[in-house]
């Protein structure tokens, strides 16, 4: 008899383990495109990722770069006091878009130039992401982020 509830016991905690690591990793695969890091221009160019992979970069927009195309296609460099990235971005920007203004963009580096499927720009005139922030400072840039230039 006691060698049946071992035997049980041992049933149930090989079922359980083997339930746990299926749902680790069918948790791991329908994250596997969702997990988006945050590279500064520096890191980028420093260690250019393969263009295969989808990233974040931050920074602010250096001033004078922002070209609009008779399309919906916008061009601009961002950059982190120590390095500058060239975006390319087909869409519609955030209102509080612009020259000077810090931004974080989602996409892939392509040919040298980053290409963005999403850009988010501060929610209003006072806040810069930590991230951003911080990649600034360790870039060297030494520009006043915390405030629109026009204020």
């Amino acid at each position: 008899m006691r060698g049946l509830k071992k035997q049980r016991r041992i049933q149930i905690i090989m079922a359980a383990t083997a339930a746990l690591a299926l749902s680790a990793g069918l948790i791991g695969y329908a994250m596997r495109d969702g997990i988006n890091f945050f590279r500064p221009p520096s890191e980028v160019v420093a260690n250019p990722p393969p263009e295969t992979e989808v990233f974040r970069i931050g920074g602010m927009v250096e001033e004078g770069s922002l070209v609009r195309d008779a399309g919906e296609t916008i061009t601009f460099v961002v950059t982190d006091g120590g390095a500058s990235i060239p975006v390319t971005y087909t869409g519609i920007l955030p209102d509080l878009f612009g020259e000077g203004e810090g931004m974080v963009g989602t996409g892939r580096l392509v040919d040298g130039t980053f290409v963005a499927t999403e850009i988010l720009a501060r929610h209003d005139e006072t806040y810069m992401p930590a991230e951003v922030t911080e990649a600034l400072e360790a870039g060297g840039y030494r520009g006043d982020y915390n405030s629109r230039p026009d204020s």
